[in-house]
């Protein structure tokens, strides 16, 4: 299971990793879009459009949609949101750790003072 989490986020780290791809989640983000709407921002062939929104596909961002000739894009929430999850996780890792060293420094300090005061 953790082998196929790992795959998965793999996939969409990838996705985000390009700077068109990110423009068309962006774009995505306020609202759904054809791929010649999603294209024309990015200066991008329709070809070459097509391969970044397959990656953004497979990473689980964006699902497409066809009618008649036209395929419009819509972006995934929840890929966004096992991205602000796995950042969580690792935020609240952090943060336990500061905790104890927090706390560790707080006993070395309160037995230096014990020790300067016999």
């Amino acid at each position: 299971m953790a082998g196929i989490q790992a795959r998965s986020l793999d996939r969409l780290f990838h996705a985000l990793s390009d700077p068109n791809r990110r423009g068309m989640v962006d774009q995505l983000a306020r609202g759904p879009a054809s791929v010649k709407e999603l294209a024309e921002p990015q200066a991008l062939a329709l070809p070459s459009a097509l391969k970044h929104l397959k990656v953004l596909e497979e990473g689980g961002l964006v699902r497409s949609q066809k009618s008649g000739r036209v395929r419009t894009y819509r972006l995934e929430a929840e890929a966004l949101q096992r991205v602000e999850a796995w950042v969580a996780a690792r935020k609240d890792a952090l943060n336990h750790q500061f905790d104890r060293l927090e706390a560790y420094l707080a006993g070395a300090g309160a037995e230096a003072k014990e020790g300067g005061a016999e």
